[in-house]
């Protein structure tokens, strides 16, 4: 996603809604713990972090 903080203010949850997916995995998140609060009812999260700021990241 090139960074998720971004994608977030774009309407990320309105968009997630219309997928209906079992499984949902991200890449390029380039985020550390804390940055965001995302809660997609239905679901549960699981996060590898970006050692160095600004860089990589993975969520599932």
């Amino acid at each position: 996603v090139n960074g998720l903080r971004a994608v977030l203010k774009k309407g990320f949850e309105d968009i997630f809604a219309t997928f209906d997916a079992d499984v949902f995995a991200l890449q390029e998140t380039k985020l550390q713990a804390g940055q965001v609060d995302l809660d997609l009812p239905g679901y549960h999260d699981y996060w590898s972090y970006a050692q160095k700021k600004g860089y990589s990241g993975t969520a599932v």
